[in-house]
């Protein structure tokens, strides 16, 4: 458990693909402007880790809500059902489809009525140009960005890759450390002009939280900016990914 701001905590965790190769995944915890707290996603966590977060949010009592931001990601909600049953489980459409046996809040967090009740404490985005639950149940492209308002941190599954790697290897591998997804190239909506909207999604994110000191992301790991700011660090992921976004104005206009 990461305690990296202010009242924000992040949270890594173990998520085996097959049982062999471990992704990693994560949770974070962000505390309130009234003192109570948040969840950012689910997390079947140590217990080690839960006693940590029972013990700075008063056994639990003090957190309002889980929120799922990632349609895909839904393997632990059932545990966070039952590690805080009194809060709001919140999540995507497909967290309602997909387990439909859990008590789950009707509002949807990609819904911005939804995101308006927590923006005392997060500022949200969804990108632009892709499907946010798409029919390929394999391309996790899309999901709900959120930003911590008082530390600025940004909690992120999958829709960025952040690449916080040793000083060794970056010798040997080149590229930023901030990228987008492997499978943009899929998640890209097949009409003329998506590549067009997801440009100008990412770098109108890149200037509104130009000021983001640390993005925690799914599944690879909490990456700090340092010297570079946001936007920076956008424009070098859309570099990164200028042959995906060309060979799709090539296809579709």
């Amino acid at each position: 458990m990461l305690h990296l701001a202010d009242g924000f905590w992040n949270i890594r965790g173990d998520f085996r693909i097959a049982k062999l190769l471990n992704v990693g995944t994560q949770m974070s915890l962000v505390r309130r402007p009234n003192g109570r707290f948040l969840l950012l996603d689910s997390y079947a966590a140590d217990n080690d880790t839960l006693r940590a977060i029972r013990a700075l949010t008063d056994d639990g009592k003090r957190i309002d809500a889980v929120l799922n931001v990632h349609p895909f990601h839904t393997v632990h909600c059932e545990f966070a059902q039952n590690f805080v049953p009194h809060a709001r489980l919140i999540g995507t459409r497909r967290h309602h489809l997909r387990s439909p046996e859990l008590n789950w809040d009707p509002a949807l967090i990609e819904d911005a009525a939804t995101q308006d009740e927590f923006s005392d404490t997060l500022e949200f985005s969804i990108p632009a140009g892709i499907e946010l639950i798409p029919d390929d149940q394999s391309v996790h492209v899309g999901s709900v960005i959120a930003r911590h308002r008082a530390s600025g941190i940004v909690h992120v599954d999958d829709t960025l890759n952040a690449l916080d790697l040793p000083s060794l290897v970056e010798k040997i591998m080149s590229g930023p450390d901030l990228r987008f997804h492997p499978k943009l190239a899929d998640g890209l909506e097949k009409r003329s002009g998506a590549a067009d909207d997801y440009i100008a999604w990412a770098k109108a994110l890149g200037a509104a939280w130009r000021e983001t000191p640390i993005v925690c992301a799914a599944h690879n790991s909490v990456l700090h900016l340092n010297n570079q700011d946001f936007a920076a660090a956008i424009d070098a992921a859309l570099a990164d990914s200028q042959t995906t976004l060309d060979k799709h104005r090539q296809q579709f206009g």
